[in-house]
C-alpha cells in the first residue's frame, strides 16, 4: 500500500498527501492525453460545424490584417516593407496565441464543470486541452508564416531547430499560466475580465507592432521586464534569421520553473475544492 493510500484510508490528510495525489492527476493526464487531444479537436470541430473554410476563416482576416498593418505602418514608421510585414505576421501569430490560450485558461475548469462534477477525469486534462486546442489554431495561422517567409526570402536563413525551442519555452509557460488563472476564475468569476485587460495591455507594450530598436535606452526595462517580450522573442528571431539573446532563455527557463513550482502547489493545495467552486 503506497503513502497516499494509506493516508486516505485512515483519514490523514495533510499537505504531503495533496502534493501525492495532484501528482497522481499530472500522471493519470500523462497517461490519457490522447483525451485531452480529443477534447480539443472537437472544440474546434465544433466551432465551425457547418463553416466551409473552418478556423481557416480566421487565418484568412489574420492575413489581410496582417497585410494592412504591415503596409500602412510600415510607411509610417519608415520601415521598408520586407523588414516590417515578416516581423509583424510572426508577431501577431504567435503572440496571438500566447494571449488567447491565456484568456481561454479562465474558462478551463467553468467551461468543463458538467464533466467534473460527473466524472472521475484528471483535472489537469482540461488544462491541457485549452493547451491543445490553440495549437491547432496556431498550426492553421503557419501557413501565413510560411507563406511570408517563403515570399520575402527568410525562409533560407530561419533557424528551425532553435525555433522550435523558443516555442518549447512558449508552450511551457502558457500552461502553467492557463492552470493559474483558471484555478483562480473557478473562485473568482470576475477575473477573465482583469486577464483580458492584462493581455489587451500587453498587446501595446510587446513589440509586436513596433520595432524593439526603435525605442530609447532608457525604456529597455519594457523588454527586459517583459515576458511576452521573451516568449515572442524566443520563436521570431530565428524565425527571422536572427540570435536569442542568452538572458532571454534565462528569463524562460526561470520563468518556467519558478511558474510551475507556485501553481502546482496552489492546485495542490485547491484541486479538492475547484468542483465546488464550480
Amino acid at each position: 500500500m503506497d503513502t497516499a493510500t494509506h493516508m486516505l484510508r485512515t483519514g490523514r490528510q495533510g499537505p504531503l498527501f495533496e502534493v501525492q495525489m495532484a501528482l497522481r492527476d499530472l500522471r493519470a493526464s500523462g497517461e490519457r492525453i490522447d483525451l485531452a487531444w480529443s477534447l480539443a479537436w472537437h472544440d474546434v470541430v465544433s466551432r465551425y460545424r457547418g463553416s466551409i473554410l473552418g478556423p481557416l476563416w480566421i487565418t484568412l482576416s489574420m492575413g489581410l490584417m496582417i497585410l494592412g498593418i504591415g503596409v500602412l505602418w510600415g510607411e509610417l514608421f519608415r520601415v521598408p516593407v520586407q523588414t516590417f510585414i515578416p516581423f509583424v505576421a510572426v508577431g501577431i501569430v504567435f503572440f496571438g496565441t500566447v494571449t488567447t490560450t491565456i484568456n481561454e485558461g479562465c474558462e478551463t475548469f467553468v467551461g468543463a464543470a458538467g464533466m467534473l462534477s460527473q466524472t472521475a477525469l484528471p483535472m489537469l486534462t482540461f488544462v491541457w486541452r485549452t493547451v491543445m486546442r490553440n495549437l491547432i489554431y496556431l498550426a492553421h495561422h503557419l501557413v501565413i508564416v510560411l507563406g511570408v517567409l517563403v515570399y520575402f526570402g527568410y525562409w533560407q536563413s530561419a533557424n528551425y531547430p532553435i525555433a522550435l525551442l523558443g516555442l518549447f519555452f512558449l508552450v511551457a509557460n502558457i500552461a502553467w499560466i492557463s492552470l493559474l488563472v483558471g484555478i483562480i476564475s473557478a473562485r473568482f468569476r470576475d477575473i477573465p475580465q482583469i486577464v483580458q485587460s492584462i493581455t489587451q495591455a500587453a498587446a501595446i507594450m510587446t513589440p509586436v507592432f513596433w520595432l524593439p530598436d526603435r525605442i530609447p535606452e532608457r525604456y529597455h526595462l519594457i523588454l527586459d521586464l517583459n515576458p511576452f517580450y521573451h516568449l515572442l522573442e524566443a520563436v521570431r528571431a530565428p524565425l527571422l534569421g536572427k540570435g536569442v539573446a542568452p538572458h532571454t532563455y534565462l528569463f524562460l527557463a526561470g520563468m518556467a520553473v519558478v511558474g510551475w513550482g507556485l501553481t502546482f502547489s496552489l492546485f495542490s493545495n485547491t484541486r479538492r475544492r475547484i468542483v465546488h467552486y464550480l
